[in-house]
């Protein structure tokens, strides 16, 4: 006699909620292994049809896949070299900056005071034991720590590239294997997608970030603000993070402007035109560049930034966009979840199944 045993929905919520846990815990504490491998994947991903074009051309393929990797450090290292160019110029004048952040602190101390009717001497002893405070809050040893991950990402990242790149056959068999023959085809169309996905959305967010750079240090620099170009650049990478680093990427150029200009007219000429460049960023390069290759809600999109960052730090909310995507498409493919990929989705209903519960009215 074959009885069915049907577990009680208290007991799925406890072991879905002890699987989460598991899951995230295994991905905080593995992260300098997960987080290399996430990146190379994507990468290898995204450089998969040039190196397939080259061994096309009758390149050899353990040369060919090195030409895409030293192709992709050359852009990085490119990337990185023009940033760190700006930085040293920033650096160069910086202690003119601090006399000058000096100067408007003591103006706005007194506007202060003079304001709320409170004693300069007060608010400057209030300032030095908050600076004290953040100073001693500063972890320099988490800070150290969050450098040398970075340090650990950038060494593993061509090493496990080129692993993946070169033993793809390899791990596509074995995924393959993974399932029956009956759900091979359901198998073929997610990695298809999520392929597609990921080349699309990284092409489109590189073209999104170099528009948006020449449109920030443009405005900036016809408004005369210093350091307009890596003020810039830098607003493009933090307009990468949807949401939160767009409202970051405004607040930097404006601090410059109050505090290397002598009026308040820059700092607000400044919002104008990070308001102008994130409209048009919002309304027509997003959604034809990025927004239309991973379809996913925004409130998802702030959801997956925020825990992104909580597990793996700046690298989780670079990471949790293509990542969500590729959850999605994976959802969207098997049918007890497909409810949760339409959850994640940014297809909203105009119509309700449930539009009955407006009919339902509570008795006095």
């Amino acid at each position: 006699m074959n009885a069915s045993y049907k577990i009680p929905f208290y007991a799925k919520v406890a072991l879905v909620s002890i699987c989460i846990f598991a899951f995230v815990f295994t991905m905080k504490i593995g992260q300098h292994i997960i987080v290399p491998l996430l990146y190379a994947t994507i990468l290898a991903i995204l450089l998969n049809p040039l190196v397939n074009f080259l061994i096309r051309k009758k390149i050899n393929k353990i040369l060919s896949i090195s030409i895409a990797v030293t192709l992709s450090l050359v852009i990085v290292i490119g990337i990185f070299y023009t940033v760190s160019a700006q930085i040293t110029m920033f650096s160069d004048s910086y202690p003119q900056l601090q006399q000058k952040i000096d100067v408007k602190s003591a103006e706005l101390v007194h506007w202060v005071s003079k304001t709320f009717k409170v004693k300069e001497a007060k608010i400057n002893t209030w300032i030095a034991e908050t600076q004290s405070k953040a100073i001693s809050n500063f972890a320099i040893g988490a800070t150290l720590a969050e450098a040398g991950k970075m340090i650990v990402i950038g060494l593993l990242l061509p090493v496990y590239l080129f692993m993946i790149l070169y033993y793809k056959p390899l791990l596509l068999e074995f995924i393959s294997k993974l399932f029956k023959l009956e759900h091979h085809i359901a198998v073929t169309e997610v990695l298809t997608k999520t392929k597609k996905i990921i080349q699309t959305y990284l092409v489109g967010l590189f073209f999104e970030m170099v528009i948006m750079a020449v449109l920030n240090s443009t405005g900036l620099l016809i408004l005369g603000i210093d350091y307009a170009i890596i003020l810039g650049i830098t607003g493009a990478i933090l307009n990468i993070i949807p949401y939160i680093g767009g409202v970051i990427a405004i607040g930097l150029p404006m601090i410059i402007a109050f505090v290397t200009k002598d009026s308040l007219v820059y700092p607000g000429l400044v919002l104008i035109i990070y308001i102008f460049t994130q409209f048009i960023d919002n309304h027509y390069i997003s959604p034809k560049i990025v927004a239309s290759r991973v379809k996913i809600n925004a409130l998802v999109s702030i959801i997956a930034v925020l825990v992104g960052g909580a597990i793996w730090g700046v690298p989780g909310m670079f990471l949790s966009i293509p990542l969500i995507g590729i959850i999605k498409v994976i959802f969207d493919h098997i049918e007890p979840l497909k409810p949760w990929g339409f959850l994640l989705g940014n297809i909203v209903p105009t119509t309700s199944k449930f539009s009955f519960i407006k009919k339902i009215r509570f008795k006095k």
